[in-house]
C-alpha cells in the first residue's frame, strides 16, 4: 500500500451521528417486534409507521430547542461578522500566554455549578462552538473545548444537589407514595459525587491538553477531524498568533469590537440567569412588581375537573356531585424582567431564550456597524451552519419517542425492579446503579426518568429497609453518567457536531474516564447505602 493510499485510508470518516442514531432506532424497533411476537406482556411491537414517524415526532417534541439552536446560529453569525469573537479570543490567549491550562479547571468548575444547581445540559450547546474555538486558539484541540463543557456540566448534573430537573423531580414523584426524604442527605451525597467526579475529570482533561500543547501529533482527532477543525476554527487561531506577535501594548480590538464582545458576554449571562429556577430557592427579585388577582369561577360536577388544576398543570379529579365556586390566583402583570420575553428571569425556557438571542443579535449588529444586507446574509449563514445540529437533536429525540410508544422502557424497569427485590445493600446498590445506566440510554431526560422510575424504585428501597435518599442519588448519578456519552442526548450529539468531533472519537477519548467515574460512583453509592439507614 502506497503512502498516499495509507493517508487516504486514515482520512476515512467513521459513520456519522445520523447513521448511529438511525441504527439504534431500527435495532430497538426490531427488538420490540420480536418481543411482541413472543407475546411479552407490556411491550408492543413497533410498526413501520412507528419507525417512520418517530423522527418527525422527535422533531416536534424537540422543536423549542431546535429553534433555539437555529437562532443561536444566526446570533453567532452576526458576532463573527463583527470580528469581535475572533479578536476577543486572540486577546484572551495573548493575556494568558503560557498559562492557558488554567482556563480548564476554572471553566469546568463554572459549568459544573450550573449542572448541580439547575441541570445545565441542552443549554450548554452554544458554548461548544465558543470553547472549541478558544481552546484551538490556545494551542490545544477542539475536543478539549468540548470536554470542558460536557464533562464540566455533566459532573455537576451527575452530582445534583438542588437540581429541580433531577433530585427535585425525584422527590416530587415520591410524594404520592408517602415517603419522606432528607434533603440534607441528598445534598451531602450530591456534593461528594459532584466534587469527586469533577476533580477526576479536570485532571484527565488537563493531562490530555498538556500533551497536545506539547505535541500536536498526539491529538486523538482523525486527520479528517483535524482538517475540519482547522477549517472551522483556524481563523481564531491565526488571530491569536497575530496577537502574540504584535508589540506589547498594541491594540488588537476596536472600540466597536469591545462593545460587541461585552454585549455578547452579557447575552450568555442573562440566558443562564433566565434558566435558573429562582422561585425554587425563594428568590423573588426577578419577579418583583408582578400583580396577581383572585379569579372566581362557578362550576358544576361536570366541568370542575376541566377548570381546576394543580401547580404542575395536572387536572384534579373529583368524584360525586360537586358544585360551587373555585377561586384561584391569576397573574395579570408579570415582574419587571418579563418586559422582553413575557416571562420573568427564572421562568425561561427555550422560547424565551430564542427571543432573547434574536433581540441581542440585532443589537450587536447595530453596535458592530453591520449593514442590513450583511446582517441578513450573516444571520442566514449562521442558521444554515446549525441545521445539521438541529436534525441530530431531533433524530436523537426520536428514540425516546419510539420507546414510549412501544412500552419497552417500562418493561425493563418493572422486570429489573422485581429482580432486585430481596437483595442485600452491597448488591442492591450497584445493580440499581447499573439499571439506571441501562434505562438512561432509553430515557436520557432526568425529569422523565425520575417520573417513571422513582415511584417504583423508591418504595422498593424503602420496603427493603434501605435509604430512599441514597436511591434518589443512585438515579441522579446513573442518569448523569450516561448523559456524558449517550448518543440519544441531543446536547451531546449537537455539541460534538458544533465542535467538529465524531461521536466515535468522543467515546475513544473518554472511554477510560467513563469507566473510572462509573466505578467511583458505584463505590460511593454502595457505601452510602450500607451506612445510611432507611426511614422507619
Amino acid at each position: 500500500m502506497t503512502e498516499k493510499t495509507k493517508e487516504k485510508s486514515k482520512k476515512k470518516r467513521s459513520i456519522s451521528s445520523f447513521t448511529i442514531l438511525l441504527i439504534m432506532l431500527i435495532a430497538l424497533a426490531i427488538i420490540t417486534v420480536v418481543m411482541g411476537a413472543m407475546g411479552v406482556e407490556g411491550v408492543e411491537g413497533a410498526t413501520l409507521a412507528n419507525v417512520a414517524t418517530a423522527p418527525v415526532k422527535g422533531f416536534t417534541d424537540a422543536l423549542p430547542v431546535c429553534l433555539f439552536v437555529l437562532i443561536l446560529g444566526g446570533f453567532l453569525g452576526i458576532v463573527t461578522e463583527t470580528g469581535a469573537l475572533d479578536a476577543g479570543i486572540a486577546a484572551l490567549v495573548k493575556k494568558l500566554k503560557g498559562n492557558e491550562l488554567i482556563l480548564i479547571p476554572i471553566l469546568m468548575f463554572i459549568f459544573s455549578v450550573g449542572g448541580t444547581t439547575y441541570g445545565m445540559c441542552e443549554e450548554t450547546v452554544p458554548f461548544y462552538l465558543l470553547l472549541a474555538a478558544t481552546m484551538v486558539a490556545a494551542g490545544f484541540d477542539s475536543i478539549v473545548g468540548a470536554a470542558v463543557v460536557l464533562l464540566g456540566a455533566g459532573c455537576g448534573v451527575l452530582g445534583s444537589t438542588v437540581n429541580p430537573f433531577a433530585v427535585g423531580a425525584a422527590v416530587d414523584s415520591l410524594s404520592s407514595s408517602g415517603l419522606v426524604v432528607n434533603q440534607g442527605t441528598i445534598i451531602m451525597l450530591g456534593v461528594i459525587l459532584w466534587l469527586v467526579t469533577l476533580a477526576i475529570s479536570i485532571v484527565f482533561v488537563m493531562r490530555y491538553a498538556k500533551k497536545v500543547k506539547a505535541d500536536k501529533g498526539s491529538t486523538i482527532l482523525s486527520l479528517q477531524e483535524q482538517e475540519d477543525m482547522k477549517a472551522e476554527f483556524g481563523e481564531a487561531q491565526q488571530e491569536a498568533i497575530k496577537a502574540e506577535a504584535s508589540p506589547k501594548g498594541e491594540k488588537t480590538m476596536t472600540g466597536r469590537q469591545k462593545a460587541s464582545l461585552a454585549v455578547f458576554g452579557l447575552t450568555f449571562v442573562v440566558m443562564i440567569i433566565g434558566f435558573i429556577p429562582w422561585g425554587d430557592f425563594n428568590v423573588d427579585f426577578f419577579n418583583a412588581g408582578s400583580q396577581v388577582e383572585e379569579v372566581a369561577t362557578q362550576v358544576t360536577g361536570d366541568d370542575i375537573a376541566a377548570v381546576w388544576s394543580d401547580a404542575e398543570g395536572s387536572e384534579i379529579a373529583f368524584s360525586g356531585d360537586v358544585s360551587g365556586t373555585v377561586t384561584a390566583e391569576e397573574e395579570v402583570a408579570p415582574g419587571w424582567s418579563a418586559l422582553l420575553t413575557g416571562l420573568p428571569l427564572g421562568q425561561w425556557y427555550f422560547d424565551e431564550a430564542s427571543t432573547w438571542f434574536l433581540i441581542m443579535a440585532i443589537i450587536i449588529g447595530i453596535i458592530g456597524g453591520v449593514s442590513e444586507s450583511r446582517f441578513v446574509k450573516a444571520f442566514i449563514n449562521g442558521c444554515a451552519d446549525m441545521m445539521s445540529v438541529v436534525l441530530i437533536i431531533a433524530l436523537a429525540r426520536s428514540i425516546t419517542v419510539l420507546m414510549g410508544e412501544t412500552g419497552l422502557d417500562m418493561w425493563i424497569l418493572n422486570n429489573a425492579a422485581n429482580a432486585l427485590n430481596g437483595l442485600s445493600a452491597i448488591i442492591f446498590a450497584p445493580l440499581s446503579f447499573l439499571l439506571y445506566i441501562v434505562l438512561s440510554f432509553l430515557i436520557p431526560s432526568s425529569s422523565g426518568m425520575a417520573t417513571v422510575s422513582m415511584p417504583i424504585m423508591g418504595p422498593l428501597a424503602n420496603s427493603l429497609g434501605f435509604s430512599t435518599d441514597v436511591m434518589i442519588m443512585i438515579f441522579s448519578a446513573g442518569n448523569g453518567l450516561v448523559n456524558l456519552l449517550t448518543p440519544t442526548s441531543g446536547a451531546i450529539m449537537g455539541g460534538l457536531a458544533l465542535a467538529k468531533i465524531e461521536y466515535s472519537t468522543w467515546l475513544k477519548f473518554g472511554g477510560k474516564l467513563f469507566i473510572i467515574l462509573g466505578v467511583v460512583c458505584a463505590i460511593i453509592l454502595t457505601a452510602a447505602m450500607m451506612l445510611i439507614p432507611g426511614s422507619a
